[in-house]
């Protein structure tokens, strides 16, 4: 059953980014949610579905009750550490167009940095359970630990260096300078100052590394018809899948399993897109990702970002216009999802000029996204 261009998301809401909120995440998440129901013009009475990240410590009974919803027939979430955001953006598509909901709310408030920090294992590591278990007592404890051994891998396959990465946090950081809700906006980033700055696990040099952020982010799914009656274009959803892609051989991310059945069912390929956001928590796996789904060859990734084909100025494939999460805020996806959705609405502040097709991975191969701009 395809939902392409059947429904659409049609508001987009979030808070200021910070490293201290003084705010619980129930809040973060709440007034991010009353911050996309203004922009959609929908009111709480209409919402009958609730989506979260697994991560995320608000339940769905919880906003529900603080947001007054008297009619939740859909709710749910999806276990996959921090990188769930477009499979959610699927189930809440597939929700709707099954009529099983007409308007889904997907939310994320974290306080990332002055409460559970990704960086230190608090969120994804430290369980000692499962597969942990085996790779835990040997001091894998974070994200990074795992990611590394993939990036040396992938280095010695392909022969793409350290500079190559620090071209893509430059570039975001570029992006981000235009943005003035980003985390370091007006503040540059030269390639000098990337390949200088301390190394925190080989070959991941500081500015390799993804944000710590606290905030809130929430989008507003319903039909197309419905997102019609908003001012302006719309974001419809083209395309939608997620992954359960194993890889077992240290050099593919997920992107290998999920991109043949992404692109099929969109009926377009990759040189299509105008503008795409991807998972960007360590700066190499946004190379990884344009080779895996396709946008460039197995090897090219490095030359590709080094000749900054993802800047806002010239390049042939503008990547994280907001500054993704390199240089914007980490939001576990969430904020380049809602970047996507500015993209196709023509709101960004690095705006790609006749964006048809807006592209966001939020998870490296667990989830994308190719949203459709519509009158």
């Amino acid at each position: 059953m395809s939902f392409m261009n059947s429904v659409a998301v049609v508001g987009v809401g979030e808070t200021d980014y910070s490293t201290e909120s003084g705010r619980s995440e129930l809040v973060l998440s709440l007034q991010a949610i009353n911050a996309a129901l203004k922009d959609a013009g929908i009111g709480h009475d209409e919402v009958d579905g609730l989506l979260r990240w697994s991560v995320d410590t608000s339940s769905e009974a919880t906003v529900a009750a603080n947001l007054g919803l008297s009619n939740l027939s859909w709710f749910g979430e999806i276990n996959q550490a921090g990188n769930v955001g477009a499979a959610l953006v699927a189930n809440a598509a597939a929700a709707i167009h099954a009529g099983l909901a007409n308007v889904v709310v997907i939310y994320r408030g974290v306080n990332g940095r002055s409460g559970r920090r990704y960086g230190r294992g608090d969120v994804t590591g430290r369980s000692g359970r499962g597969s942990a278990a085996f790779t835990e007592p040997f001091g894998m404890l974070t994200p990074q630990h795992g990611l590394a051994m993939t990036t040396r891998r992938r280095m010695h396959e392909t022969g793409v260096s350290s500079r190559d990465f620090g071209m893509v946090a430059v570039c975001e950081r570029e992006h981000a300078n235009r943005n003035p809700r980003a985390t370091f906006f007006e503040k540059t980033l030269s390639i000098e100052q990337h390949q200088e700055s301390r190394v925190i696990v080989d070959p991941f040099h500081l500015f390799d590394c993804c944000l710590e952020t606290d905030g809130g982010g929430a989008l507003v799914l319903t039909s197309v018809e419905r997102a019609r009656e908003r001012d302006g274009h719309v974001a419809m959803i083209r395309a939608a899948a997620q992954s359960g892609y194993s890889v077992r051989n240290f050099i593919d991310t997920a992107a290998v399993g999920l991109a043949p059945n992404l692109w099929e069912r969109a009926k377009i390929t990759p040189s299509d897109i105008s503008v795409a956001q991807i998972y960007d928590h360590f700066a190499p796996f946004v190379l990884f990702a344009l080779e895996d789904y396709g946008f460039v060859r197995r090897g090219e990734g490095g030359d590709f970002v080094s000749a900054k084909e993802i800047s806002w100025d010239g390049g042939s494939l503008p990547v994280n216009t907001s500054g993704g999460h390199l240089s914007e805020a980490y939001m576990q996806g969430m904020n380049q999802l809602i970047e996507s959705v500015r993209q196709a609405r023509g709101e960004s502040t690095a705006q790609v000029s006749d964006a048809q097709f807006s592209f966001v991975d939020t998870g490296i191969g667990t989830g994308a996204v190719i949203f459709e701009r519509g009158e």
